[in-house]
């Protein structure tokens, strides 16, 4: 392919991921009208965020594998039809229950669209100066739709309604659709991984009980059976894929990749900063909204120092890994996650705007620098041959870390009934995320330390190049 075709190509890939990245700050802002209109409590409004973040989850790798064995574009094409539809029904569902099995059916197609269209990107730009830009444009999309998020869900929900921030994936799906027929090439790997089905469903077992333990325990009672039995279940999944993962010869998870301090400092680091992600835009969603009585549209502008903190400094965050290596952005992003939730457990239902703003900005500083470095620590002494499978891992952490982020903070204000109420709950989803962010800064030391990249050498040394499979 010629330059322009490529590049044509990239823009067809970062589609996707726009719209998938957008739907997810973009139903945040929508979250209070929606609960209104639906009548849904706390725990509803969790899970319409976490029923996507779930899913997207839980199917990543295997979606990805599935495109390299039945061929990348006709993965890519699926998903793109697949979370068109489920937009759609997004937008014409009756009742709550209706709203969370359509988005888990739009995290189905989601999950089809961001770990394929990475493989056709690395497949299309084979010069190692092409790939490093295509790469930087794809990450500089998640940082456009955090800026565009909240105003554009803002402006729909007070212009035309909650239902309408759906609507605008159809068009946008559709017509990437069409491109990718007409200009995508396909391709498939020479030698596909075999799909993993019972480290699957124990990774779907793992997260769905204990997300659903978290989310319910405030209403059913932390010492219930049901709740009690969903923290069992999960510890038992975990358990499991440990136990069996390692007897196959192309596990889901190579829990080999643990024993590289990197690598094991970058999941934890993407599972802290998402949670700290989801929480902040959980909270503050309800807070400006429900607490304030902002308007959706204002409530979005609110959050907008946040995210062009991450549209700006995100890119250079990257540039600096590239330059002087990750340690100084997860130290810095650490940092400033962690003053962020210090100040707002301070904040109150009368905190001048001017106030707020100036904290989001930290906020929004601190997660810009923590994202980009994430992928190259995990990656960082691995063999090239798993490089990709160890970039899949550190993205499924990311939105293992935003699910559990608004399962805690959303059981945490569960409870609250009037403004006093919420008030002290929110103080306390602030002190976790200082947590967070502190939590972050002591695996970035850790994880980027000489004797860390003495672990990842000794386990890329472990590690074979890929082979063909044999059941065991």
């Amino acid at each position: 392919m010629n330059r322009r075709r490529r590049v044509l190509v990239l823009l067809i890939c970062c589609i996707s991921l726009l719209i998938v990245s957008l739907d997810n700050t973009i139903v945040n802002v929508a979250l209070p009208s929606l609960g209104r209109d639906l009548h849904a409590p706390v725990s509803g409004l969790q899970w319409t965020i976490d029923a996507y973040t779930l899913t997207l989850a839980s199917l990543l790798m295997l979606s990805g594998s599935t495109g390299d064995r039945i061929g990348r574009r006709r993965v890519f094409q699926i998903g793109l039809l697949v979370f068109t539809s489920a937009s759609l029904l997004c937008s014409m569902a009756p009742t709550l229950e209706w709203l969370v099995t359509f988005r888990a059916l739009q995290a189905i197609g989601g999950s089809m669209l961001n770990p394929v269209a990475m493989s056709i990107i690395t497949n299309t730009f084979t010069d190692p100066r092409e790939r490093a830009q295509a790469i930087g444009v794809w990450g500089g999309v998640v940082g456009i739709s955090m800026a565009l998020g909240p105003v554009v869900g803002g402006v729909l929900t007070d212009s035309v309604g909650w239902r309408s921030i759906f609507w605008i994936n159809v068009p946008i799906g559709l017509a990437a659709v069409l491109l990718t027929w007409r200009f995508v090439p396909e391709s498939k790997s020479e030698k596909p991984r075999r799909i993993d089905p019972i480290g699957q469903a124990l990774v779907i077992l793992l997260l769905a009980t204990l997300t659903y333990g978290i989310i319910e325990g405030p209403g059913l009672g932390w010492t219930s059976g049901l709740t009690i039995g969903c923290f069992a279940v999960a510890l038992f999944s975990l358990v499991a894929l440990i136990w069996y993962e390692p007897r196959r010869d192309e596990p889901l998870i190579d829990v080999r990749f643990f024993r590289s301090a990197p690598f094991s400092g970058a999941a934890a680091i993407a599972v802290a900063g998402f949670a700290a992600l989801g929480t902040f835009l959980f909270v503050n969603t309800l807070y400006l909204q429900d607490i304030r009585g902002l308007s959706a549209l204002h409530a979005g502008l609110c959050m907008l120092p946040a995210a062009l903190a991450t549209l700006i400094f995100g890119p250079l965050s990257g540039r600096l890994v590239g330059a002087r290596g990750p340690r100084m952005s997860l130290v810095t992003g650490g940092a400033c996650m962690a003053v962020a939730g210090v100040l707002l457990a301070q904040i109150t239902p009368t905190t001048p705007i001017p106030v707020l703003l100036a904290i989001y900005l930290v906020f929004g500083l601190g997660f810009a620098v923590v994202n980009p470095p994430i992928t190259n620590t995990a990656v960082s002494g691995m063999p090239l041959s798993q490089a990709g499978v160890a970039a899949a891992v550190a993205s499924t952490s990311r939105q293992v870390g935003q699910s559990l982020g608004v399962a805690i903070a959303g059981s945490v204000v569960a409870s609250a009934t009037d403004v006093s109420a919420f008030t002290r709950a929110s103080h306390a989803t602030w002190w976790i995320v200082a947590a967070y962010g502190l939590l972050v800064l002591v695996l970035a030391l850790v994880s980027t330390s000489g004797w860390a990249m003495a672990t990842a050498e000794r386990t890329a040394a472990r590690l074979t190049p890929y082979e063909p499979a044999r059941s065991r």
